[in-house]
């Protein structure tokens, strides 16, 4: 086995105790959590997210909780630089990382090594969906088609989000988007992954979760 320190990936669905788990985890001494969900990165998004409290996070601290103002833009590749770097910032302390959610893309983009360094800027975003606005979704979708027909052809014409993101990678690199999901089509090997997935009798998670 490599000497390299892995991440534990702790899955499950709501209500099976992921949360508890990784709490006890910490109290261990050499592990540190970071949550894996879309939506606690918000700050105020506390109802109906499962956030931990604040009494827990006091306890038991969160990488990537309430790092945003609602009003903020945040994706799964914007997820994975920063998780990717706090998980390096831990093993050069001798910590092992907790991911610890929550939401499938986020986990999916960190573990597989899909497109994990482009980042769209600002003024790309907003000419991409300038275009959408002035010209139509399905043109912009013809647009990609005609750049990236292997893309596209995964992508509805309607979906606005993932066509930004697949003309947004284009444009910043001058390389289809389907080039960079070939290329990190094998799972990340800079570190171990270990993932467990918590299971429940049916009857008594939806107990739990009533």
């Amino acid at each position: 086995m490599s000497n390299q320190l892995p991440v534990i990936n702790l899955m499950g669905p709501t209500a099976s105790g992921k949360t508890a788990l990784a709490c006890e985890l910490y109290e261990r001494g050499n592990f540190e959590l970071i949550s894996v969900d879309s939506a606690l990165v918000y700050k105020d998004m506390d109802i109906g997210t499962a956030k931990p409290t604040k009494e827990e996070q006091a306890l038991y601290p969160h990488h990537l909780i309430d790092i945003l103002e609602p009003d903020e833009e945040f994706n799964a590749f914007d997820f994975k630089i920063r998780a990717l770097k706090i998980i390096n910032d831990l093993m050069s302390q001798n910590k092992i990382p907790i991911l610890v959610g929550g939401t499938a893309l986020y986990l999916k983009v960190l573990i597989q090594d899909y497109d994990c360094a482009i980042e769209i800027s600002e003024e790309t975003r907003k000419k991409i969906r300038q275009d959408i606005l002035e010209q139509t979704v399905q043109k912009v979708y013809k647009k990609l088609q005609s750049i990236d027909p292997v893309s596209s052809e995964k992508i509805s014409e309607t979906d606005s989000l993932r066509i930004e993101r697949a003309l947004g990678v284009y444009l910043e690199t001058g390389k289809p988007f389907s080039e960079f999901q070939k290329e990190g089509s094998a799972p990340d090997t800079r570190f171990p992954i270990y993932t467990f997935i918590l299971e429940w009798n049916r009857l008594e998670l939806y107990a739990k979760i009533d």
